[in-house]
């Protein structure tokens, strides 16, 4: 289990320029992430996903988020997402126990 206080420094860092995480909050150049565990990736109302994320057919969990967070090309080939990823694997946990802990 990561740190949630700390993966709310790196979600500032690396993620809240393209993801807002409100509850209700409106999607900025990527979708709002508020509630994302358990739910289908490419299914929120209003967002254009790339077909190769809505054809993944993948349910966000600790280990897809891990796999998508450390390289989004690698897991999904075709995606729009511009991003190179969160090398490092105790931050990838940092950043999944924030967005956990935005949903209680």
């Amino acid at each position: 289990m990561g740190d949630a206080e700390k993966g709310k420094k790196l979600f500032q860092k690396l993620c809240a320029q393209c993801h807002s995480i409100d509850k209700g909050g409106k999607s900025k150049t990527g979708p709002n992430l508020h509630g994302i565990f358990g739910k289908k990736a490419g299914q929120i109302l209003g967002f254009n996903f790339s077909d190769a994320l809505k054809m993944m057919g993948i349910t966000w969990n600790d280990d897809t988020l891990n796999l998508y967070l450390e390289d989004p090309k690698k897991l999904i080939p075709g995606t729009k997402k511009n991003f190179a990823g969160v090398k490092n694997k105790e931050d990838r946990k940092d950043i999944i126990a924030f967005l956990k802990e935005m949903v209680k």
